[in-house]
């Protein structure tokens, strides 16, 4: 999962990014952070470890009853919330383009004797590499933002599933990124801008890793009607779609936490911050 950062220092917008430029800068960002996140508290592997679920409420509410399920997790980071869903019954696989993430994953499932099954690829390879179809296929939070092409993401989703499968997604709502980063009240960036965005940055999102050296990377806007007309041209049937008002990091200044979450103050007009969908199959 990935959150974004607290301070972003610049960002460039590039009128076409060469061939498949995105995967070997974003694949460098991410094999050089696999390590700090693993020793973050924000990720708190050792309180995994102890038997731990990553998986959020409304996640876990909305997908229902996985066990006996087969289900693939896509850009599964070091698979944290893959095990989880493995530790709730699942027969499930990881698929990441990050090797150090992906031999991470595998160390975990063995430390822990979770079944689980991961697979180092592109995201669009994710068929011929998984060799296989589920019954879901799940996608987590800050993924979508790392694919260019969100057609052909939502076609190798239908791919994967069986007939009857659904696919789930959960995401940070991408009008949240039209805010400001301070209050959240003034409309400074362009939702329907949809030209790729180079950032550079020191750090990471989680605690440690000041000192990290890859810090660019090219990012993607993908607005929730691209979403899911995408999902809907790749022949799957929407059942739902829901906004949420609360988010996993403070990615305002003026929100609150409340529990898990962040959320803004009571008596404040409320903006979407993260969404979900289900989509099936016929």
């Amino acid at each position: 999962m990935d959150i974004g950062s607290l301070s972003r220092t610049a960002v460039i917008i590039l009128g076409r990014v060469a061939n498949d430029e995105y995967l070997d800068v974003n694949r460098a960002m991410w094999d050089e952070r696999v390590p700090v996140h693993v020793a973050s508290d924000f990720y708190d592997v050792a309180g995994f470890r102890a038997g731990t679920d990553t998986l959020r409420d409304f996640e876990t509410a909305e997908v229902g009853d996985v066990a006996g399920r087969s289900l693939a997790h896509l850009q599964c980071h070091f698979g944290l919330d893959t095990l989880s869903w493995a530790r709730r019954g699942a027969k499930v696989a990881g698929l990441d383009f990050s090797a150090p993430a992906i031999d991470t994953a595998r160390q975990l499932a063995d430390e822990t004797g979770l079944d689980a099954r991961f697979v180092v690829a592109d995201l669009y390879a994710a068929p011929e590499a998984l060799g296989e179809t589920y019954d879901i296929v799940y996608t987590g939070l800050g993924a979508l933002c790392w694919l260019p092409d969100i057609e052909r993401w939502a076609k190798t989703v239908a791919a994967l599933l069986k007939p009857g499968g659904f696919l789930y997604l959960a995401e940070f709502h991408p009008f949240a990124d039209t805010l400001d980063e301070e209050t959240g009240t003034v409309l400074t960036y362009d939702y329907f801008d949809r030209s790729p965005q180079e950032w550079n940055e020191p750090g990471t999102y989680t605690d440690g890793g000041a000192a990290l050296g890859a810090g660019r990377s090219i990012e993607f806007l993908h607005g929730v009607g691209d979403v899911v007309s995408a999902v809907i041209a790749a022949g799957l049937r929407l059942e739902f779609l829901h906004e949420h008002d609360h988010t996993l990091w403070p990615r305002y200044k003026t929100l609150e936490k409340s529990g898990t979450s962040y959320r803004f103050s009571e008596g404040r007009p409320r903006v979407p911050l993260m969404y979900s969908l289900r989509a099936t199959r016929a």
